[in-house]
């Protein structure tokens, strides 16, 4: 079983984020919206495949990334959410909340040994 695939997003927190969001635009050229901006990319194995990677800014008083209290959560890309979930859980890993599907695929959460929440993403376009 594949754990990893990629890294789906990278989220923080900011004390602006849309002025934060848009210094990125203006300066840096990112496509931004009300999330963030979504990078896409074409798969290795399957160069006709796209994926995406995305970027987002989050309130400073996020709850998001709780129980961390860290400033930055990590979204890895997996592919077979359910399964690594249950590999992670006998492996002593900490999971968080349940399985959350969406039209863009489904998520999980679990909490590395240093209390950073890692969330995990089984997107759809695999």
């Amino acid at each position: 079983m594949k754990r990893v695939t990629g890294i789906g997003g990278l989220f923080f927190k900011a004390e602006k984020p849309d002025e934060l969001r848009e210094w990125y635009a203006r300066h840096l050229g990112f496509n931004t919206d009300q999330y963030g901006a979504m990078f896409e990319w074409r798969k290795t194995d399957a160069p006709d495949e796209k994926g995406y990677t995305q970027w987002a800014p989050f309130s400073a008083d996020t709850t998001y990334f709780a129980p961390s209290t860290k400033e930055f959560m990590v979204n890895f890309r997996v592919e077979n959410l359910t399964e690594l979930l249950e590999t992670l859980k006998l492996e002593g890993v900490t999971v968080i909340d349940e399985i959350q599907e969406f039209d863009y695929g489904k998520f999980g959460w679990i909490l590395d040994q240093e209390g950073n929440k890692i969330e995990l993403w089984e997107p759809t376009d695999q």
